[in-house]
């Protein structure tokens, strides 16, 4: 009975602790005394349900308790001695007045109050690292212990990069609130970063011994979706939005029964999810819409939609694809975008054309130490027959990944040169 109630407050905690934390920050100002605030209403929560059972409405009684405690806090001038210098002698004035406006304000509408959370935890103040671990942690509800173990990194050092993250928000005055009209190009680009940052690991991850991570996508995707929602004008977030959907309706067929990887071309395409496919072009297709020319998130995802569209690997429209990746290499250019390319042009006009491209890209210093690049390059030579240069290639990639089972991979591809 208590392991099943202790389930139901986890799952509970991953949907409602974003906007339990959003509407205690917009009073409190913030987001570390909010987290503490709404952690207190969780403690209650595993205290009392295993006893009383799990309510109707489990999100409402969080909230009223975290509102509680935020209202007690106020009231015995806790916030009074840890604000003082931003509030001063006007809260110990208008204490009452704060407290009324808290307890209603917390019962309005928190679709603003999640956007400003999103915008203060992905905040350009904070280091990549810090915003990655911070907007799981607020946003993906995820413990430290599961940011650690997502990103093979010791609990500790997710603890300190959280606890530096609010520490820095807190010393740098980051308000709480949506950045201005002319601050919002820059600061939405963050905020998508992180966002696709987290589905990237969880869809190839970096190291250790699994390839995917479904729960980091599907953090991710649920974290794009809420944004898409609460910024329902904004192209590159539908864009961002499809391209997460599209990629992670192949999660299940890119792992074989024993956890080896399976490539694109490979896999068993009755396997993807054709509703996650659906709901991508849906998002695809409202980027496109509200844009003139689509942005780099839309460009990926029109990508990504040309293999979801294809029934057989043979049905792909690689000449599209090449095309795409020539608007995005435009858009934004980079030499990981090149080396994508360069596979696109493989693919439609043979690998002679890829080679050539990939072979141009060597001396990148930023590729240096890139595994893909010699992975491609050996898939190349082996479609051209040097199998010789192949396997030297397929064990450079495989000396340079720090994924076990992608090491495998690689070692196997070379075995078979």
């Amino acid at each position: 009975m208590k392991d099943s109630v202790h389930r139901a407050i986890e799952a509970v905690w991953r949907i409602e602790s974003a906007r339990l934390i959003a509407g205690l920050a917009r009073m409190v100002r913030d987001v570390g005394l909010a987290e503490d605030l709404a952690q207190d209403a969780l403690l209650a929560a595993l205290e009392k349900w295993p006893e009383s059972g799990v309510p109707d409405n489990p999100g409402a009684w969080l909230m009223a308790t975290a509102k509680r405690r935020a209202i007690d806090l106020l009231r015995r001038n806790t916030l009074l001695d840890r604000k003082h210098v931003e509030l001063g002698h006007e809260l110990e004035s208008h204490q009452e007045s704060a407290v009324s406006a808290l307890d209603a304000t917390l019962d309005d509408d928190v679709g603003d109050d999640m956007l400003r959370l999103i915008f203060t935890s992905c905040h350009p103040v904070l280091s990549p690292e810090a915003r990655v671990a911070l907007t799981l942690r607020l946003l993906g509800g995820l413990t430290t212990d599961e940011i650690a173990r997502a990103y093979l990194v010791p609990e500790p050092t997710i603890a300190q990069r959280i606890v530096r993250a609010k520490r820095t928000l807190r010393e740098a005055r980051v308000a709480f609130e949506m950045p201005r009209p002319a601050d919002r190009p820059a600061r939405l680009s963050s905020v998508l970063e992180v966002i696709y940052l987290i589905f990237n690991e969880g869809y190839s991850a970096t190291a250790g011994e699994d390839w995917v991570r479904p729960g980091l996508c599907e953090d991710a995707l649920r974290v794009g979706r809420m944004l898409a929602a609460l910024m329902p004008d904004e192209s590159e977030v539908h864009g961002l939005v499809a391209l997460m959907a599209i990629q992670a309706s192949r999660l299940a067929a890119r792992v074989a029964p024993n956890g080896e990887p399976i490539l694109l071309l490979d896999q068993d395409r009755g396997r993807w999810d054709h509703v996650l496919i659906n709901h991508g072009l849906a998002a695809l297709e409202r980027a496109e819409r509200l844009a003139d020319t689509m942005g780099p998130y839309a460009l990926q995802a029109a990508i990504a939609a040309c293999h979801g569209r294809a029934h057989t690997a043979d049905e792909t429209d690689w000449e599209r694809i090449a095309a795409l990746y020539d608007a995005l290499a435009s858009l934004v250019p980079s030499p990981v975008v090149e080396l994508n390319r360069a596979v696109a042009v493989g693919m439609a006009f043979g690998p002679a054309a890829g080679l050539e491209l990939v072979d141009e890209l060597l001396s990148e210093p930023s590729l240096a130490h890139y595994h893909l690049l010699p992975s491609v390059r050996g898939d190349f030579l082996t479609k051209l027959g040097r199998v010789d240069e192949a396997r030297t290639e397929f064990q450079r990639a495989a000396a340079l990944t720090r994924n076990a089972r992608e090491r495998a991979l690689l070692l196997d591809r070379a075995a078979r040169s």
